[in-house]
């Protein structure tokens, strides 16, 4: 990152940050940040969730291109602009392609930095909407806490699957050796993104040795599509994972904000009545037709 820019981030950082120098951070392109596309469902669910609004003076929304820079500015008080000489990030990229793949291990070694900047940082994709404050939730002695695909119930479990879309990192030299050894990662791996290369290396020794404590969020708080959460009574976040396509994601984080505000209205007594009514579009049925 050159000098400019750095200094760049570290007013960015500063602007949004809480007492506690925490950050929230989600990174997006052009094509999630047209408007009534994903970005515009995130932000909504800050404002209609529980004690959630509050949080958008923290949240930083990180550019991968000049179209969702421009389109940040207009809505939100925090953007930074992470642009990549040669590199174009303003499509629609799917899933595994070599675009994609460049994008995630961007993010890696961007994340890397704040670390280093002496932030900690909240992590979430913008295809998860926010309905709590989640800080409360996390483990007092976890430094990596990561949300999962599927969760087995311990949080010390490394046969968990975790998913990069939401975590809570500590700033701490742990935590910054943990990243460089992520990132450097890919080159053992080639093909692979980020969050395949965190499953292969979270039982390496080297980060045994490193001592970095991670932990692994429940599904219950933390949930998706891969594994809803069951309770809506307690759960903070819902991420549109194992889902396809733009416009599936859209459909289902639009029809996950409706349950929710279903279950905001209905009084106490009957809000253990509501359930998601997702997957709908995101659902394995139709992604098999």
């Amino acid at each position: 990152m050159q000098d400019g820019e750095d200094a760049r981030l570290e007013r960015v950082l500063r602007g949004a940050a809480m007492a506690n120098d925490t950050v929230i951070l989600t990174t997006l392109n052009s094509a999630w940040s047209e408007p009534g596309s994903v970005l515009d469902v995130f932000l909504e669910s800050f404002r209609a969730g529980e004690s959630t609004r509050e949080l958008l003076d923290h949240l930083v929304i990180v550019s991968l291109d000049t179209t969702a820079h421009a389109r940040c500015r207009q809505i939100h008080r925090h953007c930074f602009a992470l642009v990549t000489d040669g590199v174009d990030f303003s499509g629609q990229k799917n899933f595994m392609t070599d675009g994609y793949l460049k994008m995630m291990w961007q993010r890696i070694d961007f994340l890397r930095e704040v670390l280093e900047k002496g932030f900690s940082f909240i992590f979430t994709d913008t295809d998860i909407v926010w309905f709590r404050n989640p800080l409360p939730h996390f483990y007092p002695d976890g430094d990596f806490q990561i949300a999962c695909d599927h969760f087995t119930g311990n949080p010390d479990d490394l046969s968990n699957s975790p998913n990069g879309g939401f975590a809570y990192v500590r700033s701490n030299t742990e935590t910054i050796e943990f990243y460089r050894f992520w990132y450097a990662a890919r080159e053992k791996h080639p093909g692979l993104h980020d969050q395949d290369v965190l499953n292969s290396i979270k039982g390496d020794s080297f980060v045994a040795e490193l001592g970095v404590k991670i932990k692994f969020l429940s599904t219950e708080l933390f949930g998706g599509l891969c594994e809803p959460s069951r309770n809506m009574s307690r759960v903070c976040t819902m991420h549109a994972n194992c889902c396809i396509g733009l416009s599936r994601k859209i459909s289902d984080l639009n029809a996950m904000l409706q349950d929710w505000r279903r279950f905001l209205a209905l009084p106490r007594d009957e809000k253990h009545s509501v359930s998601w009514t997702v997957p709908r579009n995101c659902s394995l049925q139709k992604l098999e037709r």
